[in-house]
């Protein structure tokens, strides 16, 4: 259990680590071309590495069991679905310099998180780890309050998304990878027919005449299915409230990322709602390492 326990922990943080800091400096570096093409290789690049990925570790038997039951491939499409809603608005805050309003989402989804564990897989709430949410509930609040205008519809559809995305891929618990490609075929189709259109207005950046350029929007694949794997296996392994919390990883460094690198605002208002963070989650960690 131990074990089992340590190895979702490191999962969890590595690809919460990625998304954090190395996917925030890839897809802004290609943001230029534009949302609706980066999404478009994003679907299309991951399909084909899972589709190789499969082929390389012989899973096509396993494919075939999970695509013949009808629950699997329901609840494979609705998720395909919300992932697709995800990967779409993130990419969308990257192109139009919203990061700090996808990244308010990201602060969001650990909470629902934790909340659905509880509601759905009986996932234990103590006074500690009760303690650590209103904590970081009250975060969130000085957050919205102190720093954001409007309503923050960016942040609100990262953070649901991915949220219940996690709900549903912990239900089914089928094979990872198998699952992502299964949810990437149904993406596909719509993936090929933006990607038809974006060439036929010959707005389209990948080409053969800059073969360099489009072999780095390939990496737009693997720069998607190696966090997504490691983090949903850690969400197999040890739930959706352990996992949410080892999320905030996430947040955390595209704020510090924005600041240092891009130059974006970091108020001290900010700087004390993640101090907040930071409090309970090493509290909700520690409190769950022991239990374990």
């Amino acid at each position: 259990m131990k074990k089992e326990f340590n190895k979702g922990l490191l999962l969890t943080s590595l690809g919460s680590f990625w998304w954090g800091f190395i996917g925030v400096l890839y897809f802004e570096y290609v943001s230029f071309i534009g949302h609706i093409e980066l999404v478009v290789h994003r679907c299309l690049w991951t399909a084909v590495m899972l589709i190789l990925t499969t082929t390389f570790l012989s899973k096509w038997n396993i494919f075939l069991k999970i695509i013949s039951s009808k629950k699997n491939l329901i609840s494979l499409f609705i998720s395909g679905f919300l992932i697709f809603i995800n990967w779409a608005v993130w990419i969308y805050a990257v192109a139009t310099e919203k990061i700090i309003d996808a990244s308010f989402g990201y602060f969001i989804m650990p909470i629902i998180s934790v909340l659905l564990g509880y509601i759905f897989f009986k996932e234990k709430l103590n006074k500690k780890r009760i303690f650590s949410i209103l904590l970081v509930t009250i975060s969130i609040l000085i957050l919205v309050f102190f720093n954001l205008k409007s309503l923050p519809w960016v942040g609100l559809l990262v953070a649901f998304s991915w949220a219940f995305y996690n709900l549903i891929r912990k239900k089914i618990n089928i094979d990872t990878d198998v699952g992502l490609l299964i949810e990437s075929l149904y993406i596909l189709p719509f993936a090929f027919v933006a990607f038809y259109l974006v060439v036929k207005n010959g707005s389209n950046d990948f080409n053969l005449s800059n073969p360099g350029f489009s072999l780095f929007l390939i990496l737009a694949g693997p720069m998607t299915v190696i966090p997504l794997f490691l983090y949903v296996r850690g969400v197999e392994l040890i739930g959706l409230g352990p996992t949410g919390m080892i999320f905030y990883i996430t947040p955390t460094l595209q704020f510090i990322l924005g600041y240092f690198y891009y130059n974006e605002d970091f108020s001290l208002i900010k700087f004390l709602s993640f101090i907040m963070i930071w409090i309970a989650v090493i509290i909700y960690l520690k409190d769950l390492y022991e239990t374990n």
